[in-house]
């Protein structure tokens, strides 16, 4: 990969980093940050690169490289599918010192040609990672070599770790899906509310909390990359009326480049809170009008979100009265460092300091649009800072991933899970309410009255 691949991936008008830069400096594009050597391990690109595409539920998904780097940290995401389970099963080349020293292309034929006779997908997707990029496998030739010979189509991933971070990978999946699989399959019919959704990747089955308001809408979501995606259904994402960005930091230079192709508009915007759900249905529907849908959709979108909103605050009206007023400590990042921020403050929660991770600049100026010019926005804490700030109790409870759970336990402070790792749906009008359930399960559980209370060695004895 050159200079001029990785520099045309972070060169996108959509990019609010890249808006901010003269002229001259935006047609260089972002400089993606290279990886220190032992250090790329759950962020690198090939990381990102898998991340952004695993979720295709019915394609294979073979890495070429050392055993090691297969198990990597996408498969901790739960991201659910409505049927194929082939994207959870592995697939790997398990690259040796021999492969190495000889040369690992022949051993990646024999293993695409293995898994298109045993698993017979629609597709394949080939990963390289830094091994064979080193050793100058020529993957893409392989690759086209296996499609003209296999006659399944198999796409090269060129997303070695040490080339960046994870964001780089995504952008380079993305890429990929542009070169080679977008375009190449036509659908059998086409309406006027066709739309695409990317960057949602159906952590817990949030998609699913989404698609029966749009059915009722009379919207197809024809394709979504990549959460419960069907390789056919990505093939024929060219055909949309309209894009929604969920995760603008990873796929942004995706919607940009379906715009600049095919003509197709797109908007970024969240199903995380009450507000931000329903302003996402009228924006695509507004969208979509404008694309040649019915006017009448407006309308139905209105009436849509009248009846949701009123059952959703029904649903969250007995946790209103205990969640109000309480501190919450929000480290996540990327669309959740604001889509999140908007929902707590539906609940009527107070939110201290959100973590600006992998946000871009338009995620921030929401932040302060919602928090105030003085909102508190940080990069990664420390653990040391982390722990000071649990122990002097500023907050009531901790919305992070996972890494962080055992400094809040440690601390005695509730905790929820809102990362990828999460194993409950919060999108939508019903995904609010199982917000609230959680976030009132974690501050009210008795175990809180239990850990913070003495211990009975500690105790003074009052006997005489």
């Amino acid at each position: 990969m050159g200079r001029q691949t990785r520099a045309a991936v972070f060169q996108q008008p959509g990019c609010a980093i890249n808006q901010a830069k003269p002229e001259h400096q935006r047609a260089k594009g972002c400089s993606p940050r290279t990886l220190i050597p032992g250090a790329a391990a759950g962020g690198c690109a090939f990381d990102g690169s898998k991340i952004a595409l695993q979720p295709i539920t019915d394609a294979a998904h073979l890495v070429h490289g050392p055993l090691a780097c297969e198990g990597n940290s996408w498969d901790s995401r739960n991201a659910q599918s409505s049927g194929p389970t082939l994207y959870r099963t592995g697939f790997t080349t398990d690259m040796t010192e021999m492969d190495v020293i000889q040369g690992g292309e022949r051993k990646l034929y024999r293993a695409i040609k293995a898994v298109v006779e045993r698993e017979k997908p629609p597709a394949v997707f080939v990963y390289t990672t830094c091994v064979p990029a080193l050793i100058g496998d020529d993957v893409e030739a392989v690759c086209a070599a296996a499609t003209e010979r296999l006659g399944t189509p198999v796409i090269p991933v060129n997303a070695p770790g040490f080339v960046g971070s994870k964001n780089l990978g995504n952008r380079l999946a993305g890429d990929a899906l542009m070169k080679h699989v977008i375009g190449t399959v036509e659908p059998e019919w086409r309406t006027t509310r066709d739309v695409l959704i990317i960057g949602e990747y159906n952590v817990s089955g949030e998609l699913w909390q989404i698609t029966p308001l749009l059915k009722r809408l009379g919207i197809r979501v024809l394709a979504s990359i990549s959460g419960d995606a069907r390789y056919r259904e990505v093939a024929m994402a060219h055909r949309a009326r309209a894009t929604m960005v969920v995760c603008s930091q990873a796929m942004v230079a995706l919607a940009r480049s379906l715009q600049e192709k095919y003509g197709i508009p797109y908007f970024e915007g969240s199903f995380h809170g009450i507000g931000e759900t329903s302003a996402a249905l009228m924006r695509m529907a507004t969208l979509l009008v404008q694309q040649g849908a019915p006017p009448s959709l407006i309308g139905l979108a209105q009436d849509l979100i009248a009846e949701e909103e009123a059952r959703a605050w029904e649903r969250l009206d007995p946790f209103l009265p205990r969640l109000a007023g309480k501190r919450v400590l929000l480290y996540s990042g990327g669309v959740k460092s604001w889509s999140m921020i908007s929902a707590l403050q539906e609940l009527g929660m107070v939110v201290i300091g959100t973590s600006v991770r992998k946000s871009t600049e338009d995620d921030k100026d929401r932040i302060r649009d919602l928090m105030g010019e003085d909102a508190e926005m940080f990069g990664q804490i420390p653990a040391k800072e982390l722990w000071r700030r649990l122990t002097n109790g500023e907050a009531d409870i901790l919305l992070s991933g996972g890494r962080t759970q055992f400094t809040a336990l440690k601390t005695k402070t509730p905790w929820v899970d809102v990362n990828q790792e999460r194993h409950h749906a919060y999108a939508g009008y019903v995904g609010m309410a199982n917000l609230a359930r959680q976030i009132d399960s974690a501050l009210y559980h008795p175990i809180w009255d239990q850990v913070r209370a003495p211990a009975p060695w500690d105790v003074e004895d009052e006997t005489p």
